[in-house]
């Protein structure tokens, strides 16, 4: 077993959660109060102010709110605070996590429209804009920006001027965008940007976070479908001194700060994007020479994970994904419908040297089953 990392068997290649630096784990071993100044004022409001510069240069404009819960949570609070009670949401879908909202917008009750594609299909800017023009309805619209059942980074900035030209409100889950492709909110019009903790800034799960227009969540009193995920309510709280409304997540949010510390220290989103991109690169590169495919064309795959498609009609993605992790790798199954995949993740603390090694282990793995056939 290769042993990159003493207290860690293995390395996560997944979309999160993602293998952590030691200084983000070693962060989680000091208690904290909610009560006490030092962690909400030192640690929480820190914390939000830096999302917000990570996120825009219009800091004036703009708020954070922190979530209990996975980024799932994140995104329901949002949409069911946003979304006043005679608004209707268009859901731009093209994998598993728009489908989600869709899915969390029935359950809610909110009125809305699903554009479904499928998923290996970008969505198309001028389809967007011509539903948006055929449902005057439409208040607001949702779209997913890396949506990781396949790797696909849809047109963001497209999507964003039709939508912002149609003069609608745009919600983005950045889930595993956010922090590791760079990208001003304020600049594309992004009134609600959605994300967690353990993506592409690499802490450790418990939260997720809102960066919303703050002169639109002001106008969101009352519209919440839940007590506990009312992102207005827990905007209001946390405006006035850091205070979570319920108990928060306290090592999980100190890890976080850690975490936004060491992306400091990397460069920042650039410099972190850019190691991404490296280790996409090495990794599609590498598969290839080894005869894998991916499921993407180029142009439509981010840095973040990559999906491939199976070698051939025999190959047992239990067997290899046990082989490869024997070898200190943690591979992703696929998620996709339309075709046998499995998906190799780029983000957290992976460096180029990672994906050299993990490629050494993929030709030991598939040179051994291949004699063994």
């Amino acid at each position: 077993m290769y042993d990159f990392i003493p207290d860690n068997p293995y390395i996560l290649l997944t979309p999160g959660p993602l293998s952590t630096s030691k200084g983000v784990r070693n962060a989680l071993l000091r208690d904290w109060c909610t009560w006490d100044a030092d962690y909400n004022e030192g640690i929480v409001q820190n914390i939000r102010g830096r999302l917000v510069s990570l996120a825009t240069t219009k800091t004036e404009e703009y708020t954070a709110v922190l979530m209990q819960g996975s980024g799932s949570f994140a995104v329901e609070a949002c949409i069911g605070t946003a979304l006043p009670r005679n608004g209707k949401l268009l859901i731009v879908t093209n994998g598993a996590y728009g489908k989600r909202i869709a899915e969390m917008a029935q359950v809610l009750k909110i009125g809305h429209i699903e554009m479904a594609l499928p998923e290996i299909e970008a969505p198309n800017p001028d389809d967007v804009a011509a539903l948006l023009s055929k449902h005057p309805e439409i208040t607001h619209v949702a779209i997913v920006h890396c949506e990781t059942t396949t790797g696909m980074l849809n047109p963001l900035g497209e999507v964003s001027r039709v939508v912002k030209a149609a003069d609608k409100i745009l919600i983005v889950d950045a889930m595993s965008s956010f922090g590791g492709i760079p990208f001003d909110i304020g600049s594309l019009g992004i009134d609600y940007l959605v994300s967690s903790s353990n993506k592409c800034i690499q802490g450790v799960p418990g939260f997720g976070f809102v960066i919303a227009r703050r002169s639109l969540l002001e106008q969101c009193a009352g519209n919440a479908r839940s007590l506990c995920m009312d992102l207005y309510g827990q905007w209001k709280d946390m405006d006035k001194s850091g205070k979570w409304r319920y108990t928060s997540p306290t090592h999980v949010v100190r890890a976080f700060y850690q975490a936004l510390d060491e992306l400091e220290a990397e460069g920042g989103v650039t410099a972190r994007h850019s190691r991404y991109d490296e280790n996409h690169r090495l990794l599609v590169e590498g598969m290839r020479g080894l005869g894998f495919e991916t499921l993407l064309p180029d142009s439509l795959q981010s840095p973040i994970i990559t999906s491939f498609l199976y070698p051939n009609a025999d190959f047992n993605f239990h067997t290899f994904y046990e082989a490869v992790k024997e070898r200190g790798f943690v591979l992703y199954p696929g998620k996709i419908s339309q075709a046998d995949t499995f998906r190799i993740g780029n983000i957290g603390e992976v460096y180029p040297d990672d994906i050299r090694l993990l490629l050494d282990a993929i030709f030991e793995v598939v040179g051994k089953q291949e004699n063994h056939a």
